[in-house]
């Protein structure tokens, strides 16, 4: 059993870490709650308080005391009160007007039926990361709307034409910043979702490609230094980088705009079949199908991006290195269906 006076002998040396009871948390602490996710409701040990029913958990799930640091609460823990902020101090949020959103240049050449096709998906191509590089900047509910109509025809258009899918599959960029990587697998995973769903008509490939290009909306709650580092990260950096796929469910929930589809690929997209992904370590059959893809495809652009500390690898070696040395990630017909991609 875990004590206060445990709690309090483990971490008396940080003037920022204070026990406090159940019955005396509010919305806006930041909580760690001492005992294994697997162990509690939550998908997390710590995280920010957002709703009163989280609270209603914890007291429910038998904590008498729990875990605050002060430093990450959005409260003035001492006298726990909202802490206030001016106006000047608050940066609000920017919401992109929905025509310069989504371009013109990308909805004319997504609708332009006699451009050449290879003309065509480079424009697509740079005019979707304009879109990704702008969303990703601001994730407003508005602009997460705005996104996914532009991605919807998107969508069509690689359902549609699959000769300029072929050269869009050639041209993807290896620069591996969120909004790149964010187009590059959103347009694999269409491709494969495509060839693996064709038969089929239960599936809302709009709502899919949403989730698709939207996998790592959850990047924009990590720390931008930890984002943008060049080099490998700490354990530390780690875990706060394995947050977000949950951050990014939660965007999704709080925005309003997209399916339980879309949520469940950026959920899963980091699940492995032998449970060793994150945030669940969900297995096989725990997967979701769409998260499964969406594994794949992260991972193969993930592995052929160029970083300052490698060198990316051919799609080639890439595959070649993913069915040697990681084919227990994958299912395996989802894998051989995304292979066949590359063989065409």
């Amino acid at each position: 059993m875990i004590t206060l006076e445990a709690i309090n002998h483990r971490f008396s040396s940080c003037d920022m870490i204070k026990t406090i009871t159940a019955k005396e948390l509010q919305v806006g602490m930041y909580v760690k709650i001492p005992e294994s996710w697997l162990r509690h409701p939550f998908i997390r040990n710590e995280f920010i308080l957002s709703s009163a029913e989280q609270i209603q958990k914890i007291i429910d799930h038998g904590f008498d005391t729990v875990i605050i640091d002060t430093d990450k609460s959005l409260l003035n823990i001492e006298s726990l009160e909202y802490v206030s902020h001016s106006d000047k101090d608050m940066t609000p949020p920017k919401v992109w007007d929905p025509n310069k959103l989504m371009t013109d240049e990308l909805k004319e050449a997504i609708e332009d039926t006699k451009m050449p096709k290879e003309a065509k998906a480079k424009r697509v191509y740079e005019s979707s990361l304009q879109l990704m590089g702008k969303m990703l900047e601001s994730p407003t509910a508005e602009n997460i709307k705005v996104s996914k109509q532009g991605i919807a025809g998107l969508v069509d258009m690689i359902l549609r034409e699959p000769e300029t899918s072929g050269y869009l599959l050639h041209i993807t960029s290896h620069d591996f910043y969120t909004y790149t990587h964010s187009v590059n697998v959103g347009i694999l995973s269409i491709m494969v979702s495509k060839e693996i769903f064709k038969n089929s008509d239960a599936h809302d490939m709009h709502e899919l490609g949403a989730g698709f290009f939207l996998h790592d909306i959850g990047k924009t709650k990590v720390p931008p230094e930890i984002i943008n580092k060049p080099g490998r990260l700490t354990d530390d950096e780690m875990f706060k980088m394995r947050t977000h796929p949950y951050q990014g469910y939660k965007i999704l929930e709080m925005a309003n705009e997209l399916s339980e589809e879309s949520k469940i690929i950026v959920m899963q997209h980091h699940e492995r079949e032998d449970g060793t992904g994150y945030p669940r370590r969900l297995k096989k059959g725990e997967i979701h199908p769409y998260g499964k893809i969406g594994c794949i495809s992260d991972i193969f652009d993930a592995i052929t991006a160029e970083r300052s500390y490698k060198q990316g690898l051919s799609p080639f070696d890439a595959l070649t290195l993913m069915k040697e040395q990681m084919l227990n990630h994958f299912e395996a017909e989802i894998f051989k269906s995304f292979v066949l991609l590359f063989n065409r």
